[in-house]
Protein backbone atom coordinates (compact mmCIF):
# COMPACT_ATOMS: atom_id res chain seq x y z
CA UNK A 1 0.00 0.00 0.00
CA UNK A 2 1.37 3.69 -1.36
CA UNK A 3 0.65 6.26 1.98
CA UNK A 4 1.07 9.75 1.27
CA UNK A 5 1.51 12.50 3.14
CA UNK A 6 0.43 16.72 3.08
CA UNK A 7 1.82 18.20 4.96
CA UNK A 8 5.27 17.08 6.19
CA UNK A 9 5.84 18.41 9.94
CA UNK A 10 7.10 17.19 13.00
CA UNK A 11 3.56 14.97 13.57
CA UNK A 12 4.01 13.70 9.91
CA UNK A 13 7.62 12.62 10.15
CA UNK A 14 7.43 11.04 13.34
CA UNK A 15 4.09 8.53 11.72
CA UNK A 16 6.73 8.08 8.51
CA UNK A 17 9.72 7.26 10.65
CA UNK A 18 7.37 4.96 12.98
CA UNK A 19 5.49 2.82 10.07
CA UNK A 20 8.93 2.01 8.40
CA UNK A 21 10.86 1.38 11.67
CA UNK A 22 8.19 -1.13 12.44
CA UNK A 23 8.01 -2.31 9.47
CA UNK A 24 3.83 -1.85 8.77
CA UNK A 25 5.57 0.09 5.56
CA UNK A 26 8.80 0.25 3.43
CA UNK A 27 9.92 3.50 3.10
CA UNK A 28 9.42 3.54 -0.83
CA UNK A 29 6.00 3.25 -0.50
CA UNK A 30 6.14 6.61 0.93
CA UNK A 31 5.13 9.83 -0.58
CA UNK A 32 5.32 13.50 1.63
CA UNK A 33 4.75 16.84 0.63
CA UNK A 34 4.82 20.47 2.11
CA UNK A 35 5.75 23.65 1.01
CA UNK A 36 8.94 23.17 2.98
CA UNK A 37 10.64 21.60 0.25
CA UNK A 38 13.85 21.47 1.47
CA UNK A 39 13.04 20.16 5.08
CA UNK A 40 10.85 17.34 2.88
CA UNK A 41 13.61 16.46 0.75
CA UNK A 42 16.07 16.30 3.59
CA UNK A 43 13.82 14.02 5.54
CA UNK A 44 12.62 11.72 2.71
CA UNK A 45 16.73 11.32 1.62
CA UNK A 46 17.33 10.09 5.19
CA UNK A 47 14.31 7.63 5.33
CA UNK A 48 14.66 6.84 1.70
CA UNK A 49 10.65 7.77 0.93
CA UNK A 50 9.93 9.81 -1.96
CA UNK A 51 9.82 13.84 -1.77
CA UNK A 52 6.58 15.19 -4.11
CA UNK A 53 6.61 19.02 -5.37
CA UNK A 54 3.10 18.40 -6.15
CA UNK A 55 0.50 17.28 -4.41
CA UNK A 56 -2.12 16.87 -7.20
CA UNK A 57 0.72 13.74 -8.30
CA UNK A 58 0.77 12.83 -4.58
CA UNK A 59 -3.02 12.28 -4.72
CA UNK A 60 -2.95 9.83 -7.87
CA UNK A 61 -0.47 7.99 -6.73
CA UNK A 62 -1.51 6.30 -3.36
CA UNK A 63 -3.85 4.27 -1.81
CA UNK A 64 -4.11 6.48 1.60
CA UNK A 65 -3.57 10.16 2.06
CA UNK A 66 -2.47 11.33 5.44
CA UNK A 67 -3.37 15.30 5.65
CA UNK A 68 -1.56 15.86 8.46
CA UNK A 69 -1.85 20.07 8.38
CA UNK A 70 -3.16 22.38 10.85
CA UNK A 71 -7.05 22.91 11.68
CA UNK A 72 -6.98 26.40 10.02
CA UNK A 73 -5.73 25.64 6.34
CA UNK A 74 -7.26 22.09 6.34
CA UNK A 75 -10.27 23.71 4.33
CA UNK A 76 -7.70 25.37 1.64
CA UNK A 77 -5.71 21.68 1.07
CA UNK A 78 -9.18 20.23 0.65
CA UNK A 79 -10.80 22.92 -1.76
CA UNK A 80 -7.24 22.15 -3.82
CA UNK A 81 -7.35 18.15 -3.56
CA UNK A 82 -10.70 17.57 -4.32
CA UNK A 83 -10.82 17.35 -7.85
CA UNK A 84 -8.27 14.66 -7.44
CA UNK A 85 -9.52 12.57 -4.54
CA UNK A 86 -13.22 12.29 -6.00
CA UNK A 87 -11.11 11.33 -9.02
CA UNK A 88 -8.96 9.01 -7.75
CA UNK A 89 -10.69 7.81 -4.28
CA UNK A 90 -8.00 7.28 -2.25
CA UNK A 91 -8.81 6.54 1.64
CA UNK A 92 -8.62 10.28 3.37
CA UNK A 93 -7.26 10.33 6.68
CA UNK A 94 -7.29 13.37 8.52
CA UNK A 95 -5.28 14.55 11.67
CA UNK A 96 -6.44 17.92 12.07
CA UNK A 97 -7.72 18.34 15.31
CA UNK A 98 -10.81 19.98 15.87
CA UNK A 99 -12.31 18.72 12.27
CA UNK A 100 -14.76 15.97 12.07
CA UNK A 101 -15.37 13.65 9.35
CA UNK A 102 -18.55 15.40 8.08
CA UNK A 103 -16.95 19.04 7.68
CA UNK A 104 -13.97 17.24 5.93
CA UNK A 105 -17.43 15.37 3.53
CA UNK A 106 -19.06 18.98 3.52
CA UNK A 107 -16.10 20.25 1.66
CA UNK A 108 -16.10 18.23 -1.55
CA UNK A 109 -19.73 19.09 -2.40
CA UNK A 110 -20.98 15.89 -3.96
CA UNK A 111 -23.17 13.23 -3.44
CA UNK A 112 -20.05 10.83 -4.49
CA UNK A 113 -18.81 8.25 -1.75
CA UNK A 114 -15.47 9.02 -0.25
CA UNK A 115 -13.97 6.96 2.72
CA UNK A 116 -12.89 9.11 5.40
CA UNK A 117 -11.54 8.48 8.39
CA UNK A 118 -10.32 10.68 11.21
CA UNK A 119 -7.56 10.55 13.80
CA UNK A 120 -6.85 12.07 16.64
CA UNK A 121 -3.00 11.58 17.52
CA UNK A 122 -1.25 12.99 20.74
CA UNK A 123 2.84 14.50 20.61
CA UNK A 124 4.01 11.37 22.03
CA UNK A 125 3.68 9.81 19.08
CA UNK A 126 7.30 11.51 18.45
CA UNK A 127 9.00 8.98 20.78
CA UNK A 128 7.00 6.06 19.67
CA UNK A 129 4.85 6.21 22.34
CA UNK A 130 1.70 7.86 21.18
CA UNK A 131 -1.81 7.52 21.71
CA UNK A 132 -4.77 7.99 18.92
CA UNK A 133 -8.04 7.60 18.68
CA UNK A 134 -9.70 6.61 15.11
CA UNK A 135 -13.17 6.84 13.18
CA UNK A 136 -14.67 6.36 9.76
CA UNK A 137 -17.58 8.11 8.01
CA UNK A 138 -20.46 6.08 7.28
CA UNK A 139 -18.08 5.60 3.70
CA UNK A 140 -15.30 3.85 5.16
CA UNK A 141 -15.15 0.05 5.89
CA UNK A 142 -14.66 -1.33 8.84
CA UNK A 143 -11.17 -2.54 7.10
CA UNK A 144 -10.56 0.85 6.35
CA UNK A 145 -10.46 2.14 9.69
CA UNK A 146 -8.86 -1.38 11.21
CA UNK A 147 -5.79 -0.49 8.51
CA UNK A 148 -5.40 3.30 10.36
CA UNK A 149 -5.07 1.66 13.85
CA UNK A 150 -2.64 -0.71 12.33
CA UNK A 151 -0.29 2.32 10.92
CA UNK A 152 -1.02 3.97 14.55
CA UNK A 153 0.10 1.02 16.58
CA UNK A 154 3.56 1.07 14.44
CA UNK A 155 3.57 4.75 17.02
CA UNK A 156 2.11 3.73 19.83
CA UNK A 157 -1.74 2.56 20.53
CA UNK A 158 -4.46 3.56 18.88
CA UNK A 159 -8.52 2.85 19.62
CA UNK A 160 -11.18 3.26 17.73
CA UNK A 161 -13.90 5.52 19.24
CA UNK A 162 -16.66 6.98 18.42
CA UNK A 163 -16.36 10.75 16.62
CA UNK A 164 -19.36 11.62 19.69
CA UNK A 165 -16.28 11.30 22.46
CA UNK A 166 -13.37 12.68 20.00
CA UNK A 167 -13.71 16.10 22.41
CA UNK A 168 -12.98 13.48 25.65
CA UNK A 169 -10.23 12.24 24.39
CA UNK A 170 -8.62 15.09 23.07
CA UNK A 171 -8.34 16.31 27.27
CA UNK A 172 -7.66 12.91 28.27
CA UNK A 173 -5.04 11.78 25.57
CA UNK A 174 -3.82 14.67 23.34
CA UNK A 175 -3.58 17.85 25.57
CA UNK A 176 -2.92 15.45 28.84
CA UNK A 177 0.79 15.54 28.03
CA UNK A 178 1.27 19.11 28.92
CA UNK A 179 -0.55 18.19 32.05
CA UNK A 180 1.85 15.14 32.72
CA UNK A 181 4.76 17.85 31.66
CA UNK A 182 3.36 19.93 34.51
CA UNK A 183 3.29 17.48 37.29
CA UNK A 184 6.21 16.23 36.42
CA UNK A 185 7.56 19.71 36.99
CA UNK A 186 6.06 20.74 39.73
CA UNK A 187 7.05 17.69 41.61
CA UNK A 188 10.93 18.35 40.32
CA UNK A 189 10.54 22.32 41.69
CA UNK A 190 9.33 20.98 45.16
CA UNK A 191 12.93 19.28 45.31
CA UNK A 192 14.46 22.47 44.58
CA UNK A 193 12.72 24.23 47.51
CA UNK A 194 14.34 21.86 49.61
CA UNK A 195 17.25 22.14 48.33
CA UNK A 196 17.77 19.54 45.25
CA UNK A 197 19.38 21.16 41.66
CA UNK A 198 16.50 21.54 39.57
CA UNK A 199 18.55 19.11 36.61
CA UNK A 200 18.89 16.11 38.48
CA UNK A 201 15.33 16.82 40.33
CA UNK A 202 13.64 16.48 36.97
CA UNK A 203 15.52 13.77 35.79
CA UNK A 204 14.03 11.85 38.63
CA UNK A 205 11.15 12.78 38.84
CA UNK A 206 10.66 11.93 34.87
CA UNK A 207 12.32 8.28 35.42
CA UNK A 208 9.62 8.14 38.38
CA UNK A 209 6.37 9.21 36.40
CA UNK A 210 7.79 7.17 33.64
CA UNK A 211 8.06 3.86 35.81
CA UNK A 212 4.38 4.49 37.40
CA UNK A 213 2.76 4.96 33.70
CA UNK A 214 4.63 1.17 32.80
CA UNK A 215 3.64 -0.57 36.26
CA UNK A 216 0.27 0.58 36.25
CA UNK A 217 -0.35 -0.22 32.25
CA UNK A 218 1.64 -3.59 32.82
CA UNK A 219 -0.15 -4.36 36.15
CA UNK A 220 -3.79 -4.34 35.07
CA UNK A 221 -4.46 -3.14 38.50
CA UNK A 222 -6.82 0.05 39.42
CA UNK A 223 -4.44 2.90 40.38
CA UNK A 224 -5.85 2.86 43.73
CA UNK A 225 -4.87 -0.49 44.93
CA UNK A 226 -1.77 0.35 43.82
CA UNK A 227 -1.50 3.63 45.25
CA UNK A 228 -2.38 1.45 48.94
CA UNK A 229 0.76 -0.71 48.12
CA UNK A 230 2.93 2.20 47.97
CA UNK A 231 1.31 3.97 50.79
CA UNK A 232 2.59 2.59 54.02
CA UNK A 233 0.37 3.39 57.25
CA UNK A 234 1.25 6.67 59.20
CA UNK A 235 4.48 6.94 56.45
CA UNK A 236 5.53 9.96 54.13
CA UNK A 237 3.03 8.64 51.01
CA UNK A 238 0.22 8.58 52.81
CA UNK A 239 1.02 11.76 54.55
CA UNK A 240 1.18 13.78 50.78
CA UNK A 241 -1.55 11.99 49.56
CA UNK A 242 -3.61 13.62 52.25
CA UNK A 243 -2.14 16.73 51.66
CA UNK A 244 -2.95 16.87 47.88
CA UNK A 245 -6.18 15.80 48.35
CA UNK A 246 -6.97 18.52 51.02
CA UNK A 247 -6.37 20.83 48.52
CA UNK A 248 -8.77 19.35 46.24
CA UNK A 249 -5.81 17.69 44.14
CA UNK A 250 -8.73 15.38 42.17
CA UNK A 251 -11.40 17.44 41.60
CA UNK A 252 -8.70 20.21 40.52
CA UNK A 253 -7.67 17.99 37.54
CA UNK A 254 -10.98 17.11 36.33
CA UNK A 255 -11.99 20.50 36.28
CA UNK A 256 -8.58 20.83 33.91
CA UNK A 257 -10.22 18.21 32.02
CA UNK A 258 -13.90 19.30 31.62
CA UNK A 259 -12.49 22.99 30.64
CA UNK A 260 -10.52 21.26 27.78
CA UNK A 261 -13.30 19.28 26.52
CA UNK A 262 -15.70 22.64 26.69
CA UNK A 263 -13.37 24.75 24.71
CA UNK A 264 -12.96 21.20 21.93
CA UNK A 265 -16.77 22.05 21.76
CA UNK A 266 -16.34 25.85 21.35
CA UNK A 267 -14.02 25.52 18.82
CA UNK A 268 -15.22 22.65 16.65
CA UNK A 269 -18.96 25.30 16.26
CA UNK A 270 -16.84 27.69 14.51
Amino acid sequence: MKIGFIGAGNMASAIAQGVVDNHFSKAEDLYLYDIATEKVQAFCEKLGAHAVTDPQELIRTVDMVILAVKPNVIRGVLQEAKEEILTNQPLVVSIAAGTSTEAIYEVFETDQPIRIVRVMPNVNAMVGQGAAAVCGNPHAAKKDVDEVIALFNAIGKAWPLDEQYFSVFTAIAGSSPAYAFLFIDSIARAAVKNGMPKDIALEMATQAILGSAEMLAASGENPWTLIDRVSSPGGTTVAGIVELENNAFISTVIKGIDATIQRDFELNQK
